[in-house]
């Protein structure tokens, strides 16, 4: 079972505020000015609205944050005595930062602080207490905005920085293959082109020898000529190792995802798995990308990442184990992974149903 996050634990949290400042009143403790089965209509409306913000997307989630705060200022100016209920339109300003501007939350905290001080004053306290009163959720509102404010900027700059992080370290596995293919293609240019003209060189040299006179310069050249070509095509032999050498595709992936916060990444890879530059860039891409999409939306606490041969295709699985997505919307990173793949003659699938998959394929070279 997944755990919740410190800010879904935040949301309940608030929601069970809500419900208990509101309790006077749903218990019938509190007198209301309009019927009563309309008013406690209003709170499920406002609750249920509230919910919606929390969970909707940003345009469905900031209609509902509308209609919370307007059914907000109807219960609290349809009670008699409000009690604690000044703490709902508190909790609403304090959502604010998530979905609307700095701006408009500041005209919603002056709306809020209106309609406060309106229902204070229907109480009959005077003047002064109402001031006091007004000032104290005034203030209450200010300190709670800033207060979910920097706290929201911060997950947001720890989300980039997590990004960052898992970016960097494709970046540094990318680097290190180009610069050892690239250290491989030098030494082997340099054996085949100092040693393996000396050594063929030689060869002639040996091969005019053996046709001159004499039994034993003729014995003794014919096994120079033998250990000059065997040493030839152990160079040649040593070349050709040096091109061909494999990735380590395990260790590759798994820098990919060491250290990612809050995530722990299990990689496996089939031991006799074996790619090109291209296909080696693609998998690891791909890898970044899934890495940085589940700790962006995702919410999950493990990714499992599978890479084997099936057949003609080597086929990279992923799972996390998070609250997955009903519909599937490809941004820039995952049409980018799309292209990347269908350019190899293979192919990217995403699930969404539970957790997230992905599952994609490149053809054996």
């Amino acid at each position: 079972m997944r755990r919740l996050a410190p800010e879904e634990w935040s949301g309940l949290v608030m929601l069970v505020v809500c419900a208990g400042v509101s309790l006077p009143v749903i218990l019938g403790w509190s007198v209301t000015t309009i019927p009563y089965p309309l008013w406690l209509a209003l709170f499920a409306i406002a609750f249920l609205a509230f919910v919606v913000a929390a969970l909707a997307s940003s345009g469905l989630g900031r209609w509902a944050y509308g209609l919370a705060i307007f059914a907000g200022w109807v219960l609290l100016l349809t009670v008699d005595f409000p009690g604690l209920l000044p703490i709902l339109l508190v909790m609403l300003a304090a959502f604010g930062p998530d979905l609307v501007t700095g701006r408009t939350t500041a005209v919603i905290i002056a709306a809020n602080t209106v309609v406060i001080g309106a229902a204070t004053w229907r109480t009959d306290q005077g003047w002064q207490n109402t001031a006091i009163t007004t000032g104290f959720y005034l203030l209450i509102q200010i300190a709670t905005y800033f207060s979910v404010a920097a706290i929201s900027r911060e997950q947001r700059l720890r989300g980039e920085l997590s990004e960052a992080h898992v970016e960097l370290q494709a970046q540094s596995v990318l680097l290190e293959e180009t610069s050892r293919s690239a250290e491989r293609l030098r030494i082997s240019r340099d054996l085949h082109d100092l040693i393996g003209h000396q050594l063929t060189v030689l060869t002639l040299e040996l091969e005019a020898a053996r046709h001159r006179e004499g039994t034993e310069s003729r014995e003794h050249v014919e096994r120079a000529d033998r250990v000059a070509r065997d040493l030839l095509a152990d160079v040649r032999s040593t070349v050709g190792e040096l091109r061909d050498r494999p990735t380590d595709l395990a260790r590759a992936l798994k820098q990919v995802g060491k250290d990612a916060p809050g995530l722990d990444v299990d990689v496996e890879v089939e031991g006799d798995i074996v790619l090109d530059e291209q296909q080696t860039e693609a998998i690891v891409r791909a890898m970044q990308e899934i890495v940085t999409n589940t700790l962006r939306h995702a919410r999950a606490e493990n990714l499992m990442v599978d890479v084997r041969r099936d057949g003609l295709m080597v086929m990279l699985r992923a799972a996390d184990d998070g609250v997955g997505a009903s519909g599937v919307r490809l941004g820039n990173g995952l049409n980018g992974l799309t292209e990347r793949f269908a350019a190899l003659g293979g192919a990217v699938e995403f699930d969404g149903e539970q957790g997230f998959r992905v599952e994609a394929r490149v053809p054996v070279r």
